[in-house]
């Protein structure tokens, strides 16, 4: 069994423990020892955040290439079109190659807390939420396909990361989880045998 510390990080936080500049760390908010986040949420960014001790756990759930999807509400500069989520499901064109397909929809402004500092928005400029599940972990990687499609994003928080979720956690609080995992994944390549190429016997044909 292994300890899951799941955290609503607050915007302007970092996804450390330590910063040599003085700004916000995890370690204004877990004061547990020898944890470490599996994967990580960037600085502007808020929402949940999974802390464990066990290596192997850490890596199942931020390695990309277990495909744990995560899912994330956001919020974005102008009124999102149906084209614009198209898009997104079909798969962008970034600077480092296209994003697989996602699974997006608009949604409504979800009820959560208010961010602080707020988000800075135009003068006659509306805004729009929408949802956004990708398999995938590349930098920044939500933020600037919503800016491919035309509409910059504004606020970003991570509602859940494969089974995990915020639920109702408030901004800074966290709380633990017991799970089981296995320490090691099975090889594709290692666990299938590759097929005796035998060809079928034919029939004579009688002429």
């Amino acid at each position: 069994m292994s300890t899951l510390y799941l955290l609503n990080k607050p915007f302007q936080v970092l996804s450390q423990f330590t910063d040599s500049e003085g700004r916000n760390t995890l370690a204004d908010f877990i004061k547990t020892p020898k944890i470490y986040p599996a994967g990580r949420l960037d600085y502007d960014s808020e929402g949940l955040l999974i802390l464990t001790g066990d290596g192997a756990v850490q890596a199942r759930i931020s390695d990309p290439k277990h495909k744990l999807p995560k899912t994330y509400w956001v919020q974005v500069e102008g009124e999102i079109n149906d084209q614009a989520i198209k898009r997104l499901q079909q798969g962008v064109l970034l600077k480092d190659g296209n994003t697989k397909p996602a699974k997006a929809k608009k949604i409504n402004e979800p009820e959560i807390w208010p961010r602080n500092p707020p988000i800075r928005e135009r003068a006659n400029v509306k805004t729009s939420w929408l949802e956004l599940s990708i398999t995938e972990g590349r930098n920044r990687q939500v933020r600037r396909m919503t800016a491919e499609v035309g509409f910059p994003t504004l606020r970003l928080i991570r509602y859940s990361i494969g089974q995990w979720s915020l639920d109702s956690l408030a901004p800074g609080e966290h709380k633990t989880t017991e799970i089981h995992l296995p320490k090691t994944l099975p090889s594709n390549t290692n666990s299938r045998r590759k097929p005796h190429n035998k060809k079928r016997p034919t029939r004579k044909r009688n002429n």
